[in-house]
């Protein structure tokens, strides 16, 4: 690919994540067929010597940027994304493996489209072990399908998205909301205007376990529901209706059906809705 568009990758990686699975996530970012200019990776606390010894293996492409203690996705990318010198910024989680190809089409796209403002993609989930297929998820492609899919769901998987850092700043980056960090920075953002797209490939390899599903349940969680619904009401995104039915499912899904349930749900029923 003939471009000279710069960019910027941002990572966070903390304690309780596997070194063999950063180590493979750092190098589906730089062995990219449109490498990234740079790569920030947030240290969200202390390390184990395993994570501090792939990360030291990298340093020569890595911008490191250390946090005193753990103190949670939100506040790590906003950091990371102070550290971030370019005008466009992929984000990529420390377990999961891009697609070749992923940067190469993500640039066309925002050199295509000078307005865009957040690209996106498919991802597949796969196994965090076996590395065996489990479910894909793709979702809408157009700004305007996507902002409709918002009013329910979230409209982009967020280890696929590349967007510009101004864009993100002028919505307030990331806002901590537990778990749900990226669906309220993109509901910000709809409301503010901002062009939304989703590419068709499948951009990124996510794994997948049981505890994805956990997480995924829960009163605290239903509760961040709760916010993020109740924002999109009082800011006329969504009318009372649609605000009693998507919390009605929600409270059923994530905090009356048992986790395994949930899991079939969220791979066998929802990625085909």
């Amino acid at each position: 690919m003939k471009s000279n568009t710069q960019f910027s990758v941002l990572m966070s990686v903390y304690a309780k994540e596997k070194a063999s699975w950063l180590k493979e996530s750092l190098e589906s970012v730089f062995n990219q067929t449109f490498p990234p200019s740079e790569t920030v990776l947030v240290a969200d606390g202390s390390l184990t010597p395993e994570l501090e010894s792939v990360i030291s293996s990298f340093k020569e492409r890595l911008k490191l940027v250390r946090l005193p203690k753990n103190m949670g996705l939100g506040t790590a990318l906003n950091e990371g994304l102070k550290a971030c010198s370019y005008l466009l910024v992929a984000r990529m989680d420390s377990d999961d493996i891009a697609a070749p190809n992923r940067f190469e089409l993500q640039i066309a796209a925002f050199e295509r489209d000078k307005d865009l403002s957040v690209s996106g993609g498919a991802i597949e989930e796969i196994d965090s072990l076996t590395k065996k297929s489990i479910a894909f998820r793709r979702l809408p492609l157009g700004d305007g399908e996507l902002k409709s899919f918002l009013k329910k769901r979230c409209p982009f998987n967020h280890m696929t998205v590349m967007f510009k850092k101004e864009d993100v700043l002028s919505a307030g980056g990331y806002l901590h909301l537990h778990y749900m960090e990226d669906y309220y920075l993109w509901t910000r953002m709809a409301e503010k205007g901002f062009k939304f797209a989703n590419l068709p490939q499948i951009l990124v390899r996510a794994r997948t376990d049981k505890a994805l599903y956990g997480r995924r349940g829960g009163f605290e969680y239903f509760l961040s529901n709760k916010k993020l619904y109740s924002y999109m009401k009082e800011h006329a995104m969504i009318g009372l209706k649609d605000y009693i039915y998507i919390l009605s499912i929600r409270f059923f899904v994530q905090t009356l059906m048992p986790n395994s349930l949930r899991s079939f749900f969220y791979t066998r029923i929802l990625r085909k809705l």
